[in-house]
C-alpha cells in the first residue's frame, strides 16, 4: 500500500503530502503522557500509528493503542504479524474453513498470505498456493501448500484445475485479471475473499454475478475492539510457535527507498523490515 501510495496518491488513509509513511511499528516505551501509567515505560509494544508516521526513530500514539508483545516472541516477529497476523486471522475466521476445503491463496509468498497458508493447512485445508516467480513458489511448499503455481506461467488456471479441480475458497491478494481468474474457479458454495490489490486494482467480482453461481463475496468489516483482539491472538500465537512470519529481507530506515524499490520490483518474499540501526 506504501509503494502504491508513493507511486499514485492511491491508498486507504487519506494522508496529504508531505507525509511520513508507515502504519506498524513496535519498539520500547520510552515516555508517557500526562494521567498514563508511568509503568508503562520500559514495555515492548507493537501499535498501528493511524496510517502514517512509523518510518520514524520516535512515534507518539494514544495511550490506549500499544498492543504489549509476549514474552518470548522477538520484536522483529510481533511487528511482522502485527497487521498481517490480524488480516490473517480475520479473513480465516470469516472463510469458515472446513477440513477437505480446497482453498487458493494469491500472493502466497507474501506478508499476509504466507501467514494465510500456514492456517489454511492448520485446519486442515487443501492448500494451493499461488505466486509470481520461481523464489516464491519454492516457499510456499514449507509454508504447508501442498500445491503450489507460478501464477506468471501460461495456463496457471489450468496447472489449478488438473491438480484439484474447482476450489472452494479463493483468498485474493492480487486483483486485476489474476483475482477474476481466480474466481472462475470457484465451485458452486465457494468463498471469496479479497485482501490486496498487488495488481493495482481490486478484482471487482459483482455480487450478483457471484450469486448467480452459487458464490458468496466476503468482505469482513471489523471493530476496533475486534482488530484488537484479532492482534492480541497473532500476537499469542506466533508466541507459541503457531504462527511464524516470513522476513525475507530488512533495510535500515534510512534505505527506506531502496526498500520500496524492492518492494515495487516484486523482488520480496514475506515481510519487509525498516531498522533503527
Amino acid at each position: 500500500m506504501e509503494t502504491q501510495f508513493r507511486a499514485t496518491g492511491f491508498g486507504p488513509s487519506q494522508v496529504a503530502l508531505p507525509v511520513i509513511p508507515g502504519n506498524g511499528v513496535g519498539g520500547v516505551i520510552g515516555a508517557v503522557g500526562p494521567d498514563v501509567d508511568p509503568a508503562l515505560v520500559g514495555r515492548r509494544v507493537v501499535t498501528s500509528t493511524g496510517g502514517s508516521g512509523a518510518y520514524a526513530e520516535q512515534v507518539v500514539v494514544d495511550a490506549a493503542a500499544p498492543v504489549p508483545v509476549p514474552d518470548g516472541l522477538s520484536l522483529d516477529q510481533a511487528v511482522a504479524v502485527l497487521a498481517d497476523g490480524r488480516t490473517a486471522l480475520m479473513l480465516t475466521d470469516a472463510a469458515t474453513l472446513r477440513p477437505g476445503d480446497r482453498v487458493l491463496i494469491e500472493a502466497a509468498a507474501g506478508g499476509v498470505g504466507s501467514l494465510l497458508v500456514q492456517l489454511a493447512a492448520r485446519a486442515g485445508s487443501q492448500v494451493i498456493g499461488l505466486a509470481g516467480g520461481t523464489r516464491k513458489v519454492a516457499l510456499l511448499g514449507e509454508l504447508g501448500a501442498q500445491v503450489a503455481v507460478d501464477y506468471l506461467a501460461p495456463d496457471w488456471t489450468g496447472r489449478v484445475r488438473a491438480a484439484v479441480g474447482a476450489v472452494d475458497v479463493v483468498f485474493d491478494g492480487v486483483g486485476g485479471t489474476v483475482g477474476r481468474s481466480a474466481f472462475e474457479l470457484l465451485a458452486p458454495g465457494g468463498r471469496m475473499l479479497s485482501f490486496g490489490l498487488s495488481s493495482g486494482e481490486w478484482a471487482g467480482i459483482d455480487e450478483e454475478i457471484a450469486a448467480g453461481r452459487g458464490v458468496t463475496v466476503i468482505r469482513p468489516t471489523p471493530t476496533p475492539q475486534q482488530l484488537r483482539a484479532y492482534t492480541e491472538r497473532a500476537l499469542a500465537e506466533a508466541a507459541a510457535g503457531q504462527l511464524r512470519a516470513v522476513i525475507g529481507q530488512r533495510f535500515p530506515l534510512e534505505r527506506a527507498a531502496d526498500a520500496h524499490a524492492a518492494i515495487s520490483s516484486r523482488a520480496t518474499v514475506g515481510k519487509t523490515l525498516l531498522d533503527l540501526r
